[in-house]
C-alpha cells in the first residue's frame, strides 16, 4: 500500500497496465488526476509479479468518514486468480482501520466482472447516473 503516488518505476508500470485495460484514456490525463487526488489522501494498493504491476486499486477520501474507490484493474492474464478480491479486501481493511465508515465506487455495465465482484463483496447499488460512456452504476458499502 502506498499513500500518494508510487515510486517512478511502479507508477510507470501501473500506468502501462491502466492504459492496456482502458485504452481510451491518455497517460497524461490519468497522471494529472492522480496528482490532483494526492490532496485527498490518494492511496494505492499494488499487486506485482516481480517488478511489474499486474493489478492495482486506488482511491481517496471522498469526505470525512467516506472513501471513494476510484480506479483499479488486473492484467487480463492474471484475472480469475483472486487478485482483484485481495486488493479490494486490503483496501477495505485499511479503510476500517483508518476510521472510514463507507466505501463508494462507480462502474459501467460493460465492466460486469467488477460489478459482480463489488456486489459479492457487500456493495449495494445506490443509484445510477448518465456518464460519458453510458449509464454509471453507483455502489456503496458500509464498513
Amino acid at each position: 500500500m502506498v499513500t500518494g503516488l508510487p515510486s517512478a518505476p511502479l507508477l510507470q508500470s501501473l500506468l502501462d497496465l491502466h492504459l492496456t485495460v482502458f485504452p481510451n484514456q491518455l497517460r497524461e490525463e490519468v497522471l494529472a488526476e492522480m496528482r490532483y487526488y494526492q490532496n485527498r489522501r490518494l492511496t494505492v494498493w499494488l499487486a506485482r509479479c516481480h517488478d511489474r504491476v499486474i493489478g492495482y486499486k486506488m482511491g481517496y477520501e471522498r469526505k470525512e468518514g467516506h472513501f471513494y474507490s476510484w480506479l483499479g484493474c488486473v492484467e487480463p492474464d492474471y484475472r480469475g486468480h483472486g487478485v482483484a478480491t485481495r486488493l479490494m479486501t486490503e483496501q477495505h481493511e485499511w479503510c476500517r482501520h483508518n476510521g472510514y465508515r463507507a466505501v463508494r465506487t462507480q462502474t459501467y455495465n460493460q465492466w460486469r466482472s467488477m460489478l459482480l465482484l463489488n456486489i459479492r463483496q457487500g456493495f449495494d447499488i445506490i443509484g445510477t447516473q448518465q456518464g460519458t460512456y453510458g449509464l454509471v452504476i453507483v455502489l456503496e458499502k458500509k464498513l
